[in-house]
């Protein structure tokens, strides 16, 4: 079973054909820009053109940065306000001609690391948690996904969490990492108060540096380093797009 993968981000559009009984994509992965502004049919263009890149005739999984439901975009987080409200797996159904499930991005990589990565086969409370622009996240209880928890959006001080907590928070104050690395840990001590994780994900470009904060994090619960990386976002979505049987 092969599906189309696609990563729908702030920045970038990346996708690629994933072999969903391996977890393995098939080809290098390719991106485009995300349109500026990031409005429905903009993007849904973009998707068409990544699907178009592989000539691909099939089921497409798309992992993007909002609350979804039933395909339909309920929150926008870094894509333009006009995609609140609107039913995102037929727009870009129609835009590529291919059948079309539409995911959380957190929710994606989530699937993906507990499938093939590090949450394999681990029963619990798992957390991920993906470190970027911004702050994702997503829950299992015994493998089941609880989807759309979007914790990165939690109040600390009277403020969204990743304003102060992400990557994006770091390079935009210029924290060093031991700054940084702090900050965070109130965020994920936070979380551990909230839903008692047994064990907590760290995935999302800064988890690359895991080495550089670690020794500053004082939750209880045991941490991990995803392992799929930035590839967890496409091979994620390409589960969640896997035709149901």
């Amino acid at each position: 079973m092969q599906v189309l993968g696609i990563d729908i981000g702030g920045s970038g559009i990346k996708g690629a054909p994933v072999d969903v009984e391996k977890g393995i994509m098939l080809a290098e992965r390719y991106r485009i820009p995300t349109p500026k502004p990031a409005k429905p049919k903009p993007v849904a263009r973009t998707i068409a053109e990544v699907a178009r890149y592989f000539a691909w005739d099939g089921p497409i999984g798309c992992g993007f940065p909002a609350v979804v439901q039933q395909g339909i975009t309920r929150t926008a987080a870094n894509v333009h306000k006009k995609w609140i409200g609107t039913n995102a797996a037929a727009l870009i159904k129609e835009a590529t001609g291919c059948p079309v499930r539409v995911i959380n991005d957190a929710d994606a990589a989530g699937l993906a690391e507990m499938t093939f990565g590090a949450g394999q086969g681990r029963m619990g409370v798992v957390l991920l948690v993906t470190i970027g622009t911004g702050l994702g996240t997503s829950l299992f209880v015994d493998g089941v996904l609880l989807p759309n928890t979007e914790l990165g959006h939690i109040e600390i001080d009277c403020e969204d969490a990743e304003t102060n907590a992400s990557d994006a928070a770091r390079k935009r104050e210029d924290l060093s990492w031991k700054q940084w690395g702090k900050r965070f840990d109130i965020y994920l001590n936070n979380l551990e108060k909230l839903v008692w994780p047994d064990l907590i994900i760290l995935g999302g470009g800064a988890s690359a540096k895991h080495e550089k904060f670690m020794p500053y994090l004082t939750v209880q619960a045991e941490i991990v380093i995803a392992e799929a990386m930035n590839e967890a976002g496409i091979i994620g979505a390409a589960l969640a797009g896997r035709p149901k049987r």
